[in-house]
């Protein structure tokens, strides 16, 4: 039997399909962002993004296929995210990975997208045991569980409000900064200081293990407006509005300043949580994967922070982080390896829970 999944990724604004071979070897990875069409928005349209994917979907699978060097009929099975995610992206991958298995007689296998999240650290970590702790932050999501064993965990926090990826996304917007924001939140906070504005560290009640990120979004607003800025608080602005001021133009230094010291802020909120999840379950592995996991600071600190309670830390390769298909795939795999094959009436669950 063959050991070739064909995985197909929409859940949001990237249209992905890859194939690889069993859980490890990838042997292509295709994704077709849309970054440049949200761009102008400030964030991602929903329509606009079902849209991009109907039109997208056929070639990028097609590319996945033929950069695979296998033709359609060497696949084992097809696997594809049915949520969470956007409904109506969900809905294009689904729909053509539902005609696919019916045209080919292949089995179907769905997967939930934080699974897929999952797997992707497993694609660059084969070895890493249960159990272990994962962190899986994004602009979609921000939770943690406790992997117990392969196909099952348990939920162990998540954000009450706003992902972190999301948080980047609205300072950034707040600050004058390109979408996405995170990247560009890195980019202009390495020429800030970290501990130049105290932005809060929220904890949400005593014990818990669950995230807020609004308190924070919030904060950057008061520290600018209390210096006479205007923010864009309303729907659709995409820039400062500082006309009441002799500039148009926010200090570079002050954006800075404000974006490391968010950074820090956020990164000091995600690194405690997971170290207090990683000794609450009495694991010394936690698995730091999602778009956020892209950012060296988190990484840095979180890595330091965990050695000193000889806490492992992995995290995939950055093109694994963000949303790509491959490692839907390797979890496709596995599902598939375990006997989980969907059926024809399979549908998209934007709020689809993982466990």
């Amino acid at each position: 039997m063959s050991d070739l999944i064909l995985g197909i990724e929409t859940s949001c604004d990237e249209t992905a399909a890859a194939v690889v071979e069993g859980s490890e070897k990838i042997r292509s990875n295709i994704v077709a962002s849309q970054v440049k069409l949200h761009a102008p928005y400030g964030g991602i349209v929903p329509e606009l993004a079902s849209r991009r994917h109907l039109e997208m979907i056929v070639p990028v699978i097609q590319l996945a296929v033929t950069e695979a060097g296998k033709d359609f009929a060497d696949l084992a099975g097809l696997a594809v995210t049915v949520g969470p995610g956007l409904v109506g992206s969900l809905l294009v991958g689904v729909s053509s990975a539902k005609a696919l298995a019916y045209t080919l007689h292949k089995p179907l296998i769905g997967v939930n997208h934080i699974e897929g999240h999952l797997y992707a650290g497993l694609l660059d970590h084969p070895h890493l045991e249960c159990p272990y702790v994962a962190l899986v932050a994004s602009g979609g999501h921000t939770h943690l569980y406790h992997v117990e064993a392969p196909g099952t965990c348990r939920l162990l926090g998540c954000t009450r409000d706003d992902a972190a990826g999301e948080a980047f996304d609205k300072v950034a917007k707040v600050l004058g900064l390109p979408y996405p924001g995170g990247p560009h939140i890195e980019q202009v906070a390495r020429a800030g200081d970290p501990r130049a504005v105290s932005f809060p560290r929220p904890i949400i009640g005593h014990g818990s293990l669950d995230f807020s990120f609004s308190g924070l979004k919030t904060a950057v607003i008061q520290y600018l407006e209390g210096r006479g800025y205007r923010t864009p608080r309303r729907r659709g602005a995409t820039r400062m509005d500082a006309s009441d001021r002799e500039s148009t133009v926010l200090n570079p230094q002050l954006v800075a300043d404000i974006a490391a010291s968010f950074q820090q802020a956020v990164v000091d909120v995600l690194t405690r949580n997971a170290i207090r999840a990683a000794k609450r379950v009495g694991t010394l592995r936690i698995l730091l994967t999602g778009g956020v996991a892209c950012n060296e600071s988190l990484r840095q600190h979180l890595a330091q922070r965990a050695n000193r309670d000889e806490i492992e830390v992995f995290w995939p390769r950055r093109e694994l982080c963000t949303d790509n298909a491959a490692m839907i795939a390797a979890a496709g795999y596995a599902r598939l390896r375990r006997g989980e094959v969907a059926s024809l009436d399979l549908n998209a669950a934007a709020d689809l829970p993982l466990c």
